[in-house]
């Protein structure tokens, strides 16, 4: 099984604010479905609230510590090593939020990071720091929008 990581961070690793993307650019959300369809997502609930509902043509798992939580299109799982052995053989994807980017980052074989070159002050989420001379670094493609720049990174972690 490979484990990925998908986020789109600013300058500083933020993540989100209120429960909500800072950022939303459409070539992002485009590559985000299209990088994560066909393969398993895991998210914690928070992150599921903050969707409109399971996304589609993805396997989606979610963790929760509420045993009795039941979501529609998705599995409710209680713990990360709970949620690799659910998506056993799988490729999945860790699609947030902070606290579960964070159990993942040190099994995370690649990291799928959309570089905003853009600061938010009142952020109140962010990705985990982690050393980027661990991993080779892949720019995958550059956009502007709205002035914004940012691009899609691959880091793959580096044989130990």
């Amino acid at each position: 099984m490979s484990v990925s990581i998908i986020a789109a961070v600013g300058k500083n690793l933020e993540l989100g604010k209120d429960n909500d993307l800072i950022w939303h650019f459409k070539e992002d959300m485009k590559f985000f479905r299209e990088t994560t369809t066909g393969h398993t997502v895991i998210m914690g609930r928070k992150t599921f609230d903050s969707l409109p509902g399971a996304l589609p043509n993805r396997r989606n798992i979610v963790i929760s510590r509420n045993k009795n939580l039941l979501l529609e299109g998705a599995e409710v799982v209680p713990s990360v090593e709970k949620a690799l052995k659910a998506a056993d053989g799988d490729e999945i994807f860790c699609i947030g939020g902070g606290s579960i980017y964070s159990a993942f980052l040190p099994i995370a074989d690649r990291l799928y990071l959309t570089e905003i070159d853009a600061e938010c002050d009142s952020a109140d989420i962010y990705f985990p720091k982690f050393d980027k001379n661990d991993y080779t670094r892949k720019k995958l493609t550059d956009f502007e929008s709205n002035g914004v720049k940012f691009s899609h990174i691959l880091y793959t972690r580096k044989a130990k």
